[in-house]
């Protein structure tokens, strides 16, 4: 994992350093690197990829809404963190789905509760499975399944960029991927839907990824089903 904070105030990079470094300690976690930044300016120009991101909102040269939309652009499934202590722009950062909104003075209690949170996310995009078929087996992404439909004695694992026929049983993947709890739904007895990539949903039908896959949803789970959609965004603001 790769974090980074960006702050024009270098004592504010500090104090955020300080804390996440505490935080992983006490979680017995490692961290791959983590890289300071003065300037919305530096933070793009750098390369490397990066997992979570600490973001402040008001600094010389490029605005932290600016860097923050352009973060998504490159890795929609980046991690961002604003830290700030002006209010107004949090309609904003909204806007580019950041993932917290953190007031200045950081409250550390409040910070490792949310990297509670932000680490169980980064578990559901970053973990991998692996299908088996015909012809071998596939290792995939959990964040890049888009749906799971079972036909005869099989199941087609619909990905973002194939569709991989498996031998393992609808019932293997109901196991494996509500470990996935807050991104997967058995939303009927031929489909489990991956709830990141849904776009629009009705009584008896999802659609997902804007129309490219489609879905069916068992009238008696509709209910539940929006429940766990919502609680899902709710995660991801």
């Amino acid at each position: 994992m790769r974090i980074a904070i960006c702050d024009d105030n270098p004592q504010d990079i500090e104090k955020i350093r300080s804390y996440v470094t505490e935080y992983f300690a006490e979680k017995k976690r490692n961290i791959e690197d983590i890289a300071l930044f003065e300037s919305g300016e530096a933070l793009l120009s750098d390369p490397e990829p990066k997992d979570i991101v600490f973001l402040d909102m008001e600094m010389p040269g490029l605005d932290g809404v600016y860097v923050g939309k352009a973060l998504k652009q490159k890795d929609k499934d980046i991690i961002i963190f604003v830290v700030t202590s002006y209010l107004e722009y949090l309609d904003e950062a909204m806007r580019f789905h950041v993932f917290r909104y953190l007031s200045k003075p950081l409250d550390k209690q409040r910070l490792f509760q949310n990297l509670d949170d932000a680490l169980a996310l980064y578990g559901s995009f970053s973990s991998q499975i692996v299908i088996e078929s015909a012809d071998g087996c596939h290792a995939i992404s959990t964040s890049d399944i888009v749906s799971v439909e079972s036909h005869g004695h099989g199941t087609t694992v619909h990905t973002l960029h194939q569709d991989i026929n498996s031998t393992q049983s609808m019932q293997h993947w109901i196991q494996t991927l509500t470990r996935h709890s807050g991104c997967f739904f058995n939303s009927h007895r031929s489909f489990i839907v991956n709830l990141r990539h849904v776009t629009d949903f009705d009584h008896s039908e999802i659609s997902l990824c804007h129309g490219k896959f489609q879905a069916y949803l068992s009238r008696r789970k509709y209910a539940e089903f929006k429940n766990s959609y919502l609680l899902y965004l709710e995660s991801i603001r």
